[in-house]
């Protein structure tokens, strides 16, 4: 047995391990973005605090929280 059958033994072995699927987390990230700009619909995490939401309203909109976020808080 040569390296390369070592090589191909592992390779056949973590093809193996990559069909259980992978250890991503957008799926589970993207349904935490449930707080959404009603002006640019720009999505934010659910435990983004207000200061964080209220600089986004004043910096991207000239606007107020409830104006973007009308749902905030409820």
């Amino acid at each position: 047995m040569g390296n390369g059958a070592k090589a191909q033994q592992k390779r056949e072995r973590n093809q193996d391990k990559g069909a259980k699927g992978g250890k991503s987390q957008m799926k589970s990230n993207e349904a935490a973005k449930n707080i959404l700009c009603a002006v640019c619909r720009q999505a934010f995490f659910v435990t983004t605090r207000q200061p964080a939401l209220e600089e986004h309203a004043q910096n991207k909109h000239s606007k107020t929280l409830a104006e973007c976020f009308p749902t905030f808080g409820k």
